[in-house]
């Protein structure tokens, strides 16, 4: 199992996010620091990524409604927020070279992605990040292609980290997920740079994190 190459970060999600927090760290004994809020009603916590122990620009990002929002699971339609009953992974960014020109890419392919958006958040300290966001058509095919510009990487923060050993992509429908992974420029198989994508009942994924001497699936 392998890392794609232009993986950004991997979003868990949750309806409560000090339950989606509390469960990753019962996995990993990794607590993830408050990220921030979100203008849409959610708030984060992060775990950076490593890979081979070295930092790198990929993190998990849990993510749930904003409690100081006041709004509930079932108003928040990010990552199907108002669809989970508990915490799962739920979709995944890439961070390709030129946002627009990936955009564009993929609509020549075929694939379904919507116009490109400015985004940011209220980091804890009182900060702002910034980031441009386009996602697909229909939210449930993931990835969404992310551009930080000139904002630090959130994988580069001072936060907890975790090593990555790899992400699986769970398909009813196998060849054409690697025929749409394939438009955004998503190398698929079994190569370190690559997303595995494996037949399964329910589309889903399976993220890979090494703790000490064994490996924990978060799903």
């Amino acid at each position: 199992m392998g890392v794609p190459a232009l993986l950004d970060h991997v979003v868990l999600a949750g309806p409560d996010l000090a339950q989606a927090v509390e469960l990753v760290e019962r996995a990993t004994g990794v607590r993830a620091a408050p990220g921030g809020a979100h203008p849409t009603g959610t708030a984060n916590a992060l775990i950076a990524f490593t890979r081979g122990g070295e930092r790198v620009r990929q993190y998990l990002e849990v993510i749930g409604p904003d409690p100081a929002s006041g709004r509930s699971a079932d108003e928040t339609a990010a990552f199907g927020i108002a669809r989970l009953d508990a915490p799962a992974v739920a979709s995944w960014a890439i961070r390709p070279t030129d946002l627009d020109a990936a955009v564009a890419g993929a609509r020549a392919a075929d694939v379904a992605i919507k116009d490109v958006e400015p985004l940011s958040r209220r980091t804890p300290d009182g900060g702002e990040l910034a980031w441009r966001l386009a996602r697909p058509v229909d939210e449930r095919q993931p990835p969404f292609l992310i551009d930080w510009g000139s904002t630090p990487h959130p994988g580069l923060g001072d936060i907890p980290v975790l090593e990555l050993v790899g992400l699986r992509r769970l398909a009813r429908s196998p060849g054409e997920e690697e025929a749409r992974l394939a438009a955004l420029g998503v190398e698929t198989g079994v190569g370190p740079d690559a997303v595995a994508v494996v037949p399964a009942e329910a589309d889903g994924f399976e993220v890979e994190v090494r703790v000490g001497d064994r490996t924990v699936v978060l799903r």
